[in-house]
């Protein structure tokens, strides 16, 4: 069997050609061979028609069809990163038209159905095509946080915050939610999931959030969080809380392409193996940033912020933990590099899934409400130690979390971890709950409503208004 690398029309513009990547695809003359055999000698039967059936064969009956999951099209990293492309993914739960299953549904678009095959294979840049691709993401990160679950000895049933005994509303998923928006949020009271399109500045090009991998799985991320921590969302917390719902949602987008071993192998391939290379995988959202005109995407999760740099803006403070995660797998990766024993692709693949399950982990552990850096922090030290992983692991924790100010060690970097010591959150503004979250900048979930209290907000810009009108006719005095 010959394999090919099959190309894709995009139905807007035909003459244009859309990589699908490596899918094994066989040759016309692969085909004509097959058919031929089928002709000649039926399927499976025996070729010798002398010989005789000893015993006879019997009728079998024919089974009811089992429920499977589906093959469906994908940009698998944004649509800008043309060394991954689109591909072919399979999602393991089955999948009704919409499409929709008991945890997601499609909204907003026409109906998308399955093919003769039982897959939604649609063209690129279509409005199908689109459908399918947020439900897909949206799905398999989903999917990957209901695995590192279950694989961690945790309940991974994953209910969204709504869901109840008598409530079992899906979460909607809303490809082209918002119209000539340049965002996209996730909505409880809604919900939903709802996705932006826009026209790039200075351009005639129209970018949809919805294919960006990067964007619909931190959707996601919020949706997920929202279930295990009702109230970090609030805007009442401590901006490093805000900060861990925004790490939370570009993590997930980390660690949904680190779960995929195609995309693994391409990480290793394009870094030789060293993640603070440059790289996809650090870069958020690339397409979407492009088209804002900066270099690296929305956010770099490859970042050297540390507090002090950020103040309480809530978008800046998420990028301090979001780094400090990033350090941490890249120092077990290259800890764990034996290239004599493994290599480079399933190391890695491996490091994620545990760093993974230890944040998880941690943040389950962690205060239901005002939640800080630190205490998520002290929580993966603990859970790494009962882990039974070499004190390497909790020596790169304190060590990253340390440089960027999020805890104080009371040893010298230097010097090994003592397991038991609980770390001291670093004194900053962030830290407090009197101090208003910032959230100008963040995506459209942290911006919603529905997440503020209207009345204090209102209250305490008064009382800072009156404030600083004090100190001006104290001034003018």
């Amino acid at each position: 069997m010959l394999f090919m690398e099959t190309p894709i029309l995009d139905a807007k513009t035909p003459e244009t050609i859309v990589p699908v990547g490596l899918v094994p695809t066989p040759t016309n003359q692969y085909r004509q061979h097959r058919k031929q055999k089928a002709a000649t000698e039926g399927s499976g039967m025996p070729t010798h028609a002398h010989v005789p059936l000893n015993p006879p064969i019997q009728a079998v009956p024919i089974p009811l069809p089992i429920l499977t999951g589906s093959r469906v099209l994908i940009y698998k990293q944004d649509p800008s990163v043309a060394e991954i492309g689109i591909r072919k993914v399979y999602l393991p739960s089955f999948v009704s038209n919409g499409p929709q299953d008991l945890r997601l549904k499609s909204m907003g678009l026409a109906t998308v159905s399955k093919n003769a095959f039982g897959d939604f294979i649609q063209t690129p840049n279509t409005d199908a095509f689109d459908s399918v691709q947020a439900f897909a993401v949206a799905r398999l990160t989903l999917t990957m946080v209901q695995r590192a679950l279950a694989l961690n000895g945790l309940p991974n049933a994953l209910p969204w915050q709504w869901n109840s005994a008598t409530n079992i509303d899906p979460l909607q998923v809303h490809a082209h939610g918002l119209p000539d928006v340049m965002n996209a949020y996730y909505s409880r009271s809604l919900r939903s999931v709802k996705f932006g399109d826009f026209v790039a500045p200075g351009t005639t090009n129209r970018i949809f959030t919805c294919r960006s991998l990067d964007i619909v799985s931190h959707e996601t991320g919020h949706a997920i969080l929202d279930s295990l921590k009702p109230s970090w969302i609030l805007a009442g917390n401590p901006p490093q809380t805000g900060g861990l719902h925004e790490s939370f949602g570009d993590l997930m987008a980390i660690f949904l392409t680190l779960s995929q071993y195609d995309q693994v192998e391409a990480i290793i391939a394009q870094t030789k193996a060293n993640l603070h290379d440059k790289t996809f995988l650090s870069d958020l959202a690339e397409q979407f940033g492009l088209a804002l005109g900066r270099p690296n995407g929305l956010r770099n999760a490859d970042n050297d912020l540390k507090l002090s740099q950020t103040g309480t803006e809530v978008h800046a403070i998420s990028q301090v933990f979001t780094g400090g995660i990033y350090d941490v797998l890249a120092d077990i990766f290259a800890f764990e590099r034996n290239i004599s024993k493994k290599d480079d692709a399933q190391t890695l693949h491996e490091c994620a899934q545990y760093l993974l399950g230890l944040l998880l982990r941690s943040i389950i552990a962690a205060p239901n409400t005002a939640a800080t850096f630190a205490s998520v922090v002290n929580q993966m030290l603990v859970k790494c130690f009962a882990d039974g992983k070499p004190i390497q692991y909790r020596t790169f924790i304190r060590n990253r979390f340390t440089y960027r100010e999020v805890v104080v060690s009371p040893t010298p970097l230097t010097t090994e971890y003592k397991d038991g010591t609980e770390l001291k959150a670093f004194e900053h503004e962030s830290l407090h709950k009197t101090v208003t979250q910032d959230r100008s900048t963040c995506c459209g979930t942290m911006k919603h409503d529905e997440y503020f209290d209207i009345e204090s907000y209102l209250k305490k810009e008064e009382k800072d208004l009156k404030e600083a009108s004090s100190k001006k006719d104290d001034k003018e005095d």
